[in-house]
């Protein structure tokens, strides 16, 4: 097992028990103590979670918090693919889509690269790199302006100020977190009036969004939960999570994603448009 599937699987365990000791995970995983203390360090290192005595705990952020692109592009791949997979199924050729910042997001775009005629407006970094590299040459990719984010967004006036102009059919909206209450949120206060820009701009509006997502707070909402036609999630979603966006959102879809890395698309449809 590579190191990174190894500190992966790491996190995830981490995530579902809310801590972890050195040696189980040494005898887990069949390396050394100083392997895996290796691999907690550079978790830690990345603010993904804490080091304790023996171990390791979850990390936990405040409202603001806002992790790099790296770091979060690390986390949940197996879903992020699957979601990514389904997504990509709503793409029409020659439609006028945009696509905001994030790591969900940017494994969508590596699956439009080959879709005809289509125009992508985004306010990532990332997505516009992977378009303007593998994509097609019928196809137009529009970069906002803006000031650039730990998460590789463009964001601010500049940013708001370019899409405020456009008419588009589909907005594909990452989003950090995900409550009853704040509805989608986000840790960059200029990062959400730039979604907002986003969402106005958008006939449909899709947000992606893995399990993980639901029960965090950032400090600025997007939107309401009510607001997006459809969420793609995957099926460990918890069912206090599918009860309440089943009831908001127009369609609630989850898909199941393989543990291994490639994803399978078995979509599951909760509530009605």
């Amino acid at each position: 097992m590579l190191a990174q599937q190894r500190q992966t699987a790491i996190l995830e365990r981490v995530r579902a028990t809310g801590g972890v000791r050195v040696s189980e995970l040494a005898g887990e995983f069949g390396v050394s103590d100083m392997t895996i203390r290796r691999d907690l360090e550079a978790l830690h290192e990345r603010g993904l979670l804490a080091k304790v005595h023996g171990g390791a705990t979850t990390a936990e952020p405040s409202s603001t918090d806002e992790p790099g692109f790296h770091a979060k592009s690390v986390r949940q791949l197996p879903e992020k693919a699957a979601i990514a997979d389904h997504a990509a199924q709503l793409v029409r050729p020659g439609a006028a889509v945009a696509l905001s910042a994030g790591t969900t997001t940017a494994e969508l775009a590596r699956r439009l690269v080959d879709v005809p005629g289509l125009t992508v407006v985004t306010n990532s970094l990332p997505v516009a790199e992977i378009l303007h590299a593998g994509g097609r040459p019928d196809q137009t990719v529009v970069l906002t302006g803006g000031v650039r984010t730990p998460s590789d967004a463009l964001v601010g006036p500049l940013a708001v100020g370019a899409v405020r102009s456009l008419h588009l059919d589909l907005l594909f909206l990452g989003v950090h977190g995900i409550t009853e209450r704040a509805g989608f949120t986000t840790p960059n206060l200029m990062e959400a009036e730039t979604d907002r820009a986003l969402v106005a701009a958008a006939d449909r509006l899709v947000v992606l969004a893995d399990h993980t997502k639901w029960g965090t707070v950032g400090i600025s909402s997007i939107v309401e939960l009510a607001a997006a036609h459809v969420l793609v999630s995957d099926d460990r979603l918890p069912p206090p999570a599918r009860r309440v966006l089943g009831e908001q959102v127009g369609e609630l879809i989850m898909v199941k994603a393989t543990g291994a890395g490639r994803a399978t698309r078995t979509p599951t449809s909760e509530g009605t448009a």
